[in-house]
């Protein structure tokens, strides 16, 4: 593949998460109006479905527009037919130089002969690299860690596992296995023993764990998006709040044990938090930002347990939204495609630029006529 299609992907893959951000905000708006908007085991299964779709736009993209939309609609071209349609107040060369800015962009970063250029595939690689060595340093982190914790019981393909050094229970995988940690404290609080268990099995049953490791590889890919970290924190959140919803939907829980299961997590988390490392792909009972001072997310999480159960809404109701979430996507990635050809509108841009630039040109001949002439006779009367 050619590096200006290779860095157009990158921008469209970009793009494309900052316009799905934006459609997710739009869309848990709307469902928090209904009763649909208080259940969190569904949204979260949409949200990871859209994470996925995202990740795989180039793939889908190109195999969409080449087996069978072979000429699709825009976003460029229809602003171009806007502007024909005199809907645009904007003289043709800066609407055109306007609509060029990404083409210029991609021809100086792919010729690489001026000097931001150069800095920001320097910075790009830079931050790619710094991000991809920590993400190998978090698993060389996991792979100590699990080598160094006592089996304890096996159900399947599912490890009980105790560590000396865990502050706080997590839950990883391999590619066959999957490993739940214990940390040796829970021993000193035995009625906290079940109550881990069933939380860190039900991430497994929710795929959390391949959802985090997806997170964690488009990382060196996205570590300057400012709407990665957005969706990254929204996916965290909808994570734990649909566990926990999970759990309480169970018949006789213990809902006033589990909240004292969390906050007892949250402060031996806290105390020793260099200990609290990073691990990935792992999913942890309680996350970093629930043991930082004066932090709301333990607050909120033990808000969602104690609330009423809602009710689950149909299937039908969630298949629509679902579709309707993933259509947009799609479009949306579609129309941030760059035009394959020169189309009849923009032709016809492009003769209103020349004759603009004929107009100016001859707006400007007689000034310069007449200075040359009076330059001449002064020059001569001199």
């Amino acid at each position: 593949m050619q590096p200006d299609a290779l860095l157009n992907a990158y921008i469209d893959l970009n793009m494309l998460l900052i316009a799905g951000t934006v459609l997710w905000y739009a869309t848990r708006k709307i469902l928090s109006r209904s009763r649909l908007g208080a259940t969190y085991g569904p949204q979260l299964r949409l949200l990871n479905t859209v994470t996925l779709l995202l990740a795989l736009s180039p793939v889908l993209l190109l195999a969409l527009t080449s087996l069978v939309l072979f000429h699709p609609p825009n976003l460029s071209d229809l602003l171009v037919a806007q502007y024909l349609q005199g809907n645009v107040g904007m003289s043709a060369t800066r609407f055109e130089d306007l609509l060029g800015l990404r083409e210029d962009l991609v021809r100086s970063m792919t010729s690489q002969q001026t000097l931001w250029a150069r800095l920001v595939l320097a910075g790009l690689g830079a931050g790619a690299l710094f991000f991809l060595a920590q993400l190998m340093l978090s698993i060389l982190r996991l792979r100590r860690g699990l080598q160094q914790s006592y089996a304890w019981k096996r159900i399947g393909r599912v490890h009980l596992m105790w560590s000396d050094q865990a502050r706080v229970a997590y839950s990883t995988r391999g590619i066959w296995n999957r490993y739940v940690v214990l940390p040796t404290s829970l021993l000193n609080t035995p009625q906290d023993l079940p109550l881990t268990i069933a939380h860190e099995l039900q991430h497994f049953r929710q795929r959390d764990i391949e959802c985090e490791f997806l997170l964690e590889v488009l990382r060196p890919l996205l570590f300057w998006n400012p709407a990665f970290y957005v969706w990254r924190r929204e996916v965290r959140l909808l994570r734990e709040f649909a566990c926990d919803q999970a759990l309480m939907a169970r018949a006789g829980f213990d809902l006033r044990g589990y909240c004292e299961c969390l906050i007892r997590a949250c402060s031996q988390a806290a105390s020793d938090p260099v200990l609290f490392a990073r691990r990935s792909p792992a999913v942890a009972l309680v996350d970093r930002r629930e043991t930082r001072p004066g932090s709301s997310a333990l607050e909120r999480r033990l808000r969602t347990v104690t609330m009423p159960l809602p009710q689950r809404g149909s299937t039908l109701a969630w298949g629509m939204v679902s579709g309707v979430m993933m259509i947009a996507v799609m479009a949306t990635a579609l129309l941030l495609q760059r035009p394959a050809d020169w189309s009849h509108d923009r032709i016809m841009l492009s003769t209103i630029v020349n004759l603009e630039r004929m107009a100016s040109r001859a707006a400007t001949a007689p000034q310069s006529s007449v200075s040359t002439l009076n330059g001449s006779f002064t020059a001569a009367s001199q």
